[in-house]
């Protein structure tokens, strides 16, 4: 068996989870960001210091700054922290860069760069790449993970500032249509229209996902929205949750 961890949160609490929950963080074989910003990768300089000298895939995007600037001008740095940025850096030769798809573990890939071909789905904020806000970020960064199960693929999220269903798209494109099982994570539609939440709900429909676990960046009017059209796929997904998967 191989353990990835993926994502390692805001910073601060990693370790102390990882042990309340009995999670070997020292047998880990990978770790997996899906994008560059502070609340994916605070807990990475932890995270390596913890783990064997194991791979850690990121688009390259990903290492860019990460400013997000409100109609008011002010900026926020929203990027890497520092301690894990320089954690990456001085293990750059464990750096592997996800342009395309890749495989981390047997059955088990991401993403890579998710092509945009929806005409509903936006990054969902005020992001850019300076602190002026004059250069937009396309986040090209963002990735998933998939992994196969033997009732389907399942999918896990970041935060899909590439668009949920932009993402599941191009999981479906590359595993030749094969159904999705399961999706769980962020879908970053905190602050989406409720045309985009309903736009949304009905793909989730059509794409015949049985287990969906929204959580982090979705928001609770998009969570609860999920619930009251999907309630026979709708799962509990928080810290903690565990979930598990028969595979090939």
């Amino acid at each position: 068996s191989r353990r990835v961890l993926f994502d390692t949160g805001q910073g601060g609490v990693l370790l102390h989870n990882a042990f309340r929950l009995s999670v070997p963080l020292r047998e880990v074989d990978a770790v997996v960001l899906s994008h560059g910003h502070y609340d994916h990768t605070g807990g990475l300089a932890d995270a390596l210091k913890t783990t064997r000298p194991v791979p850690v895939y990121a688009h390259p995007a990903a290492l860019e700054p990460k400013f997000m600037v409100d109609s008011g001008h002010k900026s926020r740095d929203i990027g890497i922290p520092f301690p894990s940025k320089r954690a990456v850096r001085e293990h750059a030769e464990r750096l592997v860069e996800t342009r395309e798809p890749t495989s981390v573990a047997p059955g088990l890939f991401v993403t890579g760069y998710v092509p945009r071909v929806t005409d509903f789905e936006t990054t969902g904020g005020d992001f850019f790449l300076d602190s002026d806000g004059h250069r937009p970020d396309p986040l090209e960064d963002d990735q998933s993970v998939f992994f196969d199960s033997v009732a389907g693929t399942v999918v896990l999220l970041g935060c899909t500032h590439a668009g949920v269903v932009n993402t599941l798209y191009h999981i479906r494109r590359l595993t030749k249509e094969r159904p999705i099982h399961a999706v769980f994570g962020g879908m970053h539609l905190l602050s989406a229209s409720q045309e985009r939440v309903g736009r949304t709900i009905g793909e989730l429909r059509d794409l015949g996902i049985q287990r969906l676990g929204p959580a982090h960046c979705t928001g609770i009017a998009a969570i609860a929205a999920l619930w009251n059209a999907l309630p026979g796929q709708c799962v509990s997904c928080h810290a903690g949750a565990r979930f598990e998967f028969q595979c090939d």
